[in-house]
């Protein structure tokens, strides 16, 4: 029986061995399947932020994507997060408005302000005393009876500091009802500062004890005041710190019932600064935009940085061993935000730039383009903007959104990019090898195409290079860029050295080819920024710039005609001329007309105008001079240039004729 039940056992046991294969197997292919699904799902993993902007229809995007709305209100220190002088309504950024009603004197210590008292020890809080000058009573007083200049000062000093740059009206100061016409304020002085750190000390009034000291322009400096209420005009000129300082009266005592300034307009400098928004992982950074609105002389300065950590500052603590400082606290763990902020006052050494792990602050966007490309060394994990607002207090601006575009994983972890030659002739057309190394890990997406931006339009795309081997490419020129279709580079082949040969034309000196890589097969997923690097180690140039070898003060490089010929007579043959030229090394865009003269020099009108940067530009002329055709002759078409280093003109002949 015994045998028999083992036998009997043995075969289920077998059994049961068979069908845990049987469901292993099972597991081992959905296991496969599901890997391959969040494979898919992840290789679409295209993210798209916008911060404000809410109540906005969602991105309209033909495809699969996440969308993360932040407010323009959440802001957090510890996450760098900020903002000056601004306010939200109806879900856009405006630079704050001065109520020309509001006294801001009662109010701008709630809003981060300060009132300073000098004393003989220096500028310190306003005293007790002091308050009265400011609590909205005006029976009650400060006495200026001379008590303030027993011990130092011989005037009662007052410093009102409002933590930033507003554009004040007026201020106003006046005693009691009971008192107009006795205790009024004799001699005074009003000063101003404007909180330009380059500026201190050099200021015309420096007032201060024990090396306390602060400086300002004085607005008004009275000997013999007559008025009982004082109320006096202020410049129309940003002020962040104002001063009131008055001696004792030559007959009797003044008082203060009540000191007022007003203020009126947008406030001239705002800021906002996000928090560090954390991606979640390395992710390729793709496009961003933006909204917003400027009247005449106001400014929007949009800029973004990128880094690999949550914080873009060093933290320093000062050992008091001299001048030593660390970046350690006392028990050698890192500084962070948060351990800084707990040391004593002393012991702040202050903060540096991450430059390992974060990039500088970029220069700022083209505010009227509404979009551009996020910026950053390679697949970036933490991401952050700015926007500086500027007006004249009377022209508003606003920002209603920013909104910008991620993936993960990245096309490639890394991938570092050189050109060669990198000095050429200016304005002619030059054979380049751009070398493209790149570094994938595992879950990188790969690429089988490559944009590279060019100057003006390419000439043609010549060859590529994989390894050192002739591989077949396809290409797309457009104006400013141009893109080559390569055989997959995924994790099977990185390292290997890419090669595009191409020909095209320089006009500026440290010509910047950017460039990036994706994925055609995934068109939602964010092309990959290339990075200048040691792409190849037989060649040293290690840049992606391009600079002019023969840099001379012309701005104007050539002036060509298709023909030297016009015959306007409307039989549609030779009836316009094409007038192309090249601007060199110009710093952004400028004045550029193209005019008419007869050969005695004569002006016969302008034909063209606009404003342009470096490059080659064409425009047509149709034999016309204000709108009518002219006679038969020989004439100068003239293009002049207003730039940085003066006017250049160039001029070119050509005949009419009928």
């Amino acid at each position: 029986m015994s045998s028999i039940r083992e036998s009997l056992f043995g075969r289920r046991s077998h059994s049961s061995q068979l069908q845990d294969l049987v469901n292993m197997k099972n597991k081992l292919v959905l296991l496969i399947l599901y890997s391959q699904i969040l494979y898919i799902g992840s290789a679409q993993a295209l993210t798209i932020y916008r911060i404000g902007g809410e109540g906005l229809p969602l991105p309209e995007i033909a495809g699969d994507f996440e969308f993360v709305q932040m407010p323009w209100e959440d802001l957090e220190a510890s996450k760098q997060g900020s903002s000056e002088l601004l306010e939200v309504t109806s879900g856009s950024l405006i630079p704050l408005q001065l109520d020309p009603t509001e006294n801001l004197v009662t109010s701008m210590r709630d809003k981060g302000g300060r009132i300073l008292n000098l004393t003989w020890i220096g500028w310190g809080p306003a005293a007790d005393d002091d308050l009265f000058i400011f609590d909205k009573d005006n029976n009650t007083v400060y006495l200026g009876d001379g008590h303030f200049a027993s011990h130092g000062p011989d005037a009662k000093s007052l410093t009102f500091d409002f933590g930033a740059r507003l554009l004040l009206e007026k201020i106003k100061f006046y005693p009691r009802d009971k008192h107009l016409t006795d205790r009024f304020v004799q001699r005074f002085k009003i000063g101003m500062n404007d909180g330009d750190p380059l500026k201190e000390g050099t200021r015309e009034y420096v007032i201060g004890q024990r090396g306390s000291d602060l400086d300002f322009d004085i607005v008004y400096d009275i000997t013999e005041n007559t008025d009982s209420v004082i109320e006096l005009d202020l410049p129309r000129v940003p002020i962040q710190k104002l001063l009131f300082s008055a001696k004792e009266n030559t007959r009797g005592i003044w008082e203060l019932a009540e000191l007022e300034i007003y203020g009126n307009g947008y406030a001239p400098f705002s800021n906002y600064v996000s928090n560090v928004i954390d991606l979640g992982a390395l992710a390729s950074l793709g496009q961003i935009s933006w909204s917003g609105s400027v009247e005449d002389s106001s400014k929007v300065d949009l800029t973004m940085r990128s880094g690999l950590d949550e914080d873009p500052n060093l933290y320093w603590r000062s050992t008091f061993r001299g001048g030593e400082r660390t970046r350690f606290d006392s028990r050698g763990r890192a500084l962070n935000y948060s351990t800084y902020n707990k040391l004593k006052g002393g012991e702040k050494a202050g903060m540096t730039h991450d430059t390992e792990n974060w990039a500088f602050w970029s220069a700022s966007y083209d505010f009227a383009s509404s979009e551009g490309r996020m910026l950053g060394d390679g697949p970036q994990r933490y991401v952050q903007f700015r926007a500086d607002i500027q007006t004249n207090g009377m022209d508003k601006a606003a920002l209603d959104y920013v909104q910008f575009a991620v993936s993960i994983p990245p096309v490639a972890s890394e991938a570092k990019a050189e050109i060669t030659p990198t000095s050429v002739a200016p304005g002619q057309i030059q054979s380049f090898t751009y070398k493209i190394r790149p570094n994938l890990k595992t879950d990188d997406l790969g690429f089988d195409t490559i944009e590279i931006d060019t100057p003006a339009r390419a000439v043609s795309v010549d060859a590529v290079r994989i390894s050192g081997l002739a591989v077949e490419f396809e290409d797309e020129i457009a104006e400013d860029h141009f893109s080559v279709s390569i055989p997959r580079i995924d994790v099977q082949r990185t390292g290997e050295l890419i090669e595009v040969d191409f020909t095209a034309e320089v006009f500026q000196f440290g010509t910047v080819f950017s460039s990036r890589i994706k994925d055609a097969q995934r068109p939602l997923e964010v092309p990959q920024s290339i990075v200048a690097g040691n792409a190849d180690q037989l060649d040293d140039s290690d840049r992606i710039s391009v600079d002019l070898n023969q840099f001379g003060m012309q701005t104007i490089n050539t002036l060509h005609l298709d023909r030297r010929i016009v015959t306007p007579n409307g039989d549609n043959i030779n009836d316009t001329i094409e007038i192309e030229f090249d601007l060199l090394n110009l710093s952004g865009a400028v004045p550029v007309k193209a005019e008419l003269y007869d050969l005695s020099g004569q002006s016969l009108g302008e034909f063209w105008s606009g404003v342009s940067g470096s490059g080659r530009f064409s425009i047509t002329w149709d034999g016309t001079s204000n709108g009518s055709r002219l006679p038969p002759g020989l004439y100068l078409v003239q293009i002049s240039v207003e730039a940085d280093r003066g006017l250049d003109i160039r001029q070119v002949a050509l005949s009419v004729a009928y």
